[in-house]
């Protein structure tokens, strides 16, 4: 395969991640700032900075409010990160590499960009807030619904999987922090009714209330969520799930092409060290240190991928 095509079914589907990461980041914070209104700020200005963009929010706004966050993680332009920006990137990528894809893959790509389109065509009321962002979700699902039930499990499908990985495994490492940085006001909180509602938040915030209801058998605790959705391998968007679906789909390519480059090598390295650690040292290293390092690594990976498979030969 050419390292343009592999490069636009990586970033495609990296671009469509990274939509509904954003609309569930933009959930994860609502919620969390109507639990503590009076610090509401607070929690925006958290969200802006776990999405990377604080920078170029300050250049446009001074202060941190449900609107204008809104509007610049879900509609802005100038926000490369934006809603708006990555589904344009996502289906101007789907164009570049339309002779891969199947006719269903291209057609729920080129929908989910209209629907955005019109739906973010104005400005969105907090009122209206919750049925966006599900409709967000929901359009980036029936692209990843149409790539599973239509596309052949070769290199194209294998690029495809990978970009959505690194992608998921860097939004679950970011919503976590979230909790991290100002969820609770003081270490006295936690445990209490406010902690447990703020870690359901970030629960709800990834699909996973259900799971961990299995699990649990419902009794919430901040280290019992953590290590599902850092540690549980039958969680879809935890960080264990995540890189071992990486370190599969790299091996596909591997066989493929019949070489193992470094790529390999450093998924791996991310794997087993995430399946030897358990959730007690996690936390008594300091959570914010252990996921800031997965992030880097995992951003490094993806960096690796695109230097080995030549995406800019």
């Amino acid at each position: 395969m050419l390292g343009k095509t592999a490069r636009g079914l990586f970033w495609m589907f990296r671009y469509l991640e990274r939509s509904e990461n954003t609309a569930r980041l933009v959930d994860a914070g609502f919620r969390i700032a109507l639990t503590r209104s009076a610090a509401a700020s607070d929690e925006w200005s958290s969200i802006v900075t776990t999405a990377g963009v604080r920078e170029a929010y300050l250049e446009k706004h001074s202060q941190f409010a449900a609107a204008p966050v809104i509007d610049f993680l879900l509609r802005d332009r100038s926000n490369s990160s934006s809603v708006m920006s990555v589904v344009d990137a996502a289906r101007a990528n789907a164009r570049m590499v339309r002779t891969a894809l199947t006719r269903e893959v291209w057609e729920a790509t080129n929908e989910c960009w209209i629907t955005l389109k019109d739906l973010l065509a104005r400005q969105v009321a907090e009122t209206d807030l919750p049925d966006v962002l599900a409709v967000i979700r929901r359009q980036s699902a029936l692209v990843r619904g149409a790539l599973h039930g239509t596309m052949l499990r070769n290199d194209i499908y294998d690029f495809a999987r990978i970009g959505t990985f690194v992608e998921r495994a860097d939004n679950t490492a970011r919503i976590l922090d979230v909790k991290y940085y100002v969820l609770l006001p003081s270490v006295s909180h936690v445990g209490s009714s406010l902690d447990n509602v703020q870690w359901e938040t970030i629960l709800r915030s990834v699909s996973a209330q259900r799971a961990y209801r299995w699990i649990s058998g419902g009794t919430a605790s901040p280290m019992g969520i953590a290590e599902l959705l850092i540690l549980d391998r039958r969680m879809p968007r935890s960080l264990a799930f995540c890189t071992a679906q990486l370190r599969e789909n790299l091996a596909f390519l591997a066989d493929d092409y019949g070489a193992a480059l470094p790529c390999h090598d450093l998924a791996e390295g991310i794997y087993r060290d995430l399946i030897d650690r358990s959730i007690e040292s996690i936390f008594d290293s300091r959570l914010h240190d252990f996921l800031g390092e997965f992030i880097r690594r995992n951003n490094e990976l993806g960096a690796r991928i695109e230097h080995d498979y030549r995406f800019y030969g």
